[in-house]
Parts: C-alpha cells; structure tokens; sequence
C-alpha cells in the first residue's frame, strides 16, 4: 500500500503502544508519518498516547527535540520547570497543527486525484488499475486445490473482493 494509512487501524501502532512504558519517547521522522487522520481519531491515538505516558519525537518539529531531555520529574509538593511546561505546551499544540495540515494534505491529494479521475474518464482515457493476472491465477489456484477464501487471504494478503473479484472475472470468461 502506498503511503501511510488515514485510519485509525494501526494495528503495529498499537503493539508498540501497548510495549511502550511512560517516560519512552515515540520517534518519528515526520508527523505526517504519524497521522493523516481525521480530528476525531487524532484525538484518540493522541489520548492512548497520553495514557501511556509516550512523548512524540518529530525530525521535522525542533520544539519535540525538548522532550529528549531526561529532566527529572518534580518531588511530591515541587513546581514543575516552567521552561519544561511551556515547551510540553507549545509541542503539543505543534503536533495539533501539523496532523491538521497532514490531513489537509491527504484529503487536497485525495479530491484532486478524484478530479483527475473524472475528467480522464471524460476523455475517455482512464482505465482504472490493470487486473494483476499473476495474482488472480495465484489466487483461483488456492481456490481450485480448495484452500478457504480465509486461507487464501492470509497466503496472498489479498482482500476478500480481490478474491471475489479473481472468482468473477473467471466466471465471465
């Protein structure tokens, strides 16, 4: 799959969560790397983060750099360091902005593509993506030696309509 997913159904995402222990920095080389999702699961991927006390490390955000410093946490009764406060402030509310413009970008990408899509098929030029036939006769013989439409996703890592689709165009011949 080209690019990042704009879902929230993260399923390696969320391993590393739930290994993740408070303290442990996220790394990631762009934010865009992190989300493309919509405000709400933004928010919900932001909350589990929270919840298990990671901090979020960008390349591209210098003001996430802060958060690679080991500043012990104040004792019991002790004002936190202002500078840190501000910084853990100003970070998150940079990583607010930045999943919104990556979202941006994603939905910009997506409607133009959807545009070009339209006028190309106007013009009588859009094919749509070519059927891959290698995969097709990968997947109508597992079919064939009578594997189940389950066992032959997890060998292929095709979909189940790729599989209905690979049992249609067979049919239709």
């Amino acid at each position: 799959m080209p690019g990042w997913p704009a879902t929230l159904r993260r399923p390696e995402l969320f391993k590393l969560l739930d290994h993740c222990h408070p303290g442990d920095v996220l790394l990631v080389e762009q934010v865009d790397r992190l989300s493309r999702l919509s405000v709400g699961d933004w928010d919900a991927l932001k909350a589990a983060i929270k919840a298990k006390g990671v901090r979020v490390v960008a390349l591209d955000l210098p003001t996430s750099h802060g958060a690679m410093r080991a500043a012990p946490p104040p004792a019991d009764g002790e004002e936190p360091d202002p500078t840190e406060v501000i910084l853990k402030a100003v970070n998150a509310m940079l990583l607010d902005m930045l999943a919104v413009m990556a979202r941006k970008g994603y939905t910009d990408r997506r409607r133009r593509q959807a545009e070009d899509i339209a006028k190309a098929r106007t013009q009588g030029l859009y094919r749509g993506r070519q059927v891959d036939q290698k995969r097709h006769e990968n997947i109508l013989a597992l079919l064939d030696a009578g594997r189940t439409w389950g066992q032959v996703q997890e060998l292929t890592g095709a979909s189940r309509s790729t599989i209905l689709r690979a049992v249609k165009l067979r049919a239709a011949v």
